[in-house]
């Protein structure tokens, strides 16, 4: 099973297995990792915003139009962002190495 990192707000990195199918904002979810994910990954908000690291970038599949609209309303957008609903796990990915933006906006209502 591939292994992924995530890089948390406050600097610490969670390594997880991350089952192939399985997008990085489930993985999030599922690992307790703080990623909202409003739309349930529909494409339809940026509250999954991670921050590719590295040459992991450039091993993922290109960004549609819609993901490219969406980030822009993210916090914090940088050169390597992508939405983590649209990273898919594979093999391909074992190792990928994401970090959390230091702020993104709560679309959810407590």
């Amino acid at each position: 099973m591939p292994k992924m990192t995530f890089i948390e707000k406050d600097g610490n990195r969670k390594e997880v297995d991350a089952p192939n199918g399985l997008s990085v904002m489930e993985v999030a979810h599922k690992f307790g990792v703080d990623i909202e994910g409003a739309c349930e990954g529909s494409l339809a908000c940026a509250t999954c915003h991670v921050i590719v690291q590295g040459e992991w970038f450039d091993r993922l599949s290109d960004m549609s139009e819609d993901e490219e609209d969406m980030l822009d309303l993210a916090f914090g957008l940088q050169e390597t962002s992508r939405l983590g609903c649209q990273i898919v796990m594979s093999d391909e990915l074992d190792g990928l190495v994401v970090a959390l933006p230091k702020e993104t906006p709560n679309l959810l209502i407590d």
